[in-house]
């Protein structure tokens, strides 16, 4: 008598996981943060509410989730473009340290600039920013979850740029990284001007020229 394999649930765990994923970011996407529902999203995602519930407290932890697992896979893209950047030219995710500040920051910065872009990452990073602007604790994990992890790697950098003597050592890494972060984002959010590797590549020089030692 042949034997039946029994069914996976971690496998059929992970598809229902990411197909809710996908739901809550298209519809957000498509219809706001506001308007998205739990309801919404079992629905587009073919499952039970209560199978949302199990798992998530609420709507908006389902959307952080989501956008973390997309920007994960995104990371993991760029991860695999840029392997060997790096004086080791491992894939430890992070921003490359080849002994040359200015052109790891352009590197890092471009790519930037083109998540920003990326439809697929555009309106759902939108959504949840301008919601963390008057939810305080949804803000308080995007930036917990999200953000931190990813400004720090430039507090490394900046720090290794220190003790390579590429950066005055009286600067602070923290508000330093601002220098570069800060104008990306104001010109996307507020949509001032085109959003370009160009005028990444200018952020960058300005920044670095007024971190450099002082003749």
């Amino acid at each position: 008598m042949a034997s039946t394999k029994a069914p996976d649930s971690s496998r059929r765990s992970d598809r229902s996981r990411r197909a809710i994923h996908d739901a809550a970011l298209a519809l957000v996407t498509e219809v706001g943060y506001r308007r998205t529902t739990i309801e919404g999203i079992a629905a587009r995602a073919g499952v039970g509410k209560q199978t949302i519930y199990r798992w998530w407290p609420s709507k908006a932890a389902v959307l952080m989730d989501a956008f973390l697992d997309l920007a994960g896979r995104g990371a993991e893209e760029g991860g695999a473009r840029t392997a060997g950047a790096g004086e080791s030219g491992g894939t430890v995710p992070g921003i490359p340290d080849t002994g040359d500040l200015v052109a790891d920051l352009k590197l890092v910065l471009r790519a930037t600039v083109d998540e920003l872009n990326d439809p697929a990452l555009e309106a759902p990073t939108r959504a949840l920013t301008a919601e963390g602007i008057v939810d305080a604790k949804l803000g308080a994990a995007f930036v917990h979850k999200l953000l931190d992890p990813q400004l720090a790697l430039y507090v490394t950098r900046l720090r290794a740029a220190q003790e390579a003597g590429d950066v005055r050592a009286d600067v602070d890494p923290r508000i330093a990284l601002e220098l570069l972060i800060g104008p990306l984002m104001h010109r996307w959010l507020l949509r001032t001007l085109p959003l370009t590797h160009a005028y990444a590549d200018s952020v960058v020089d300005y920044a670095v020229g007024g971190l450099a030692p002082r003749p």
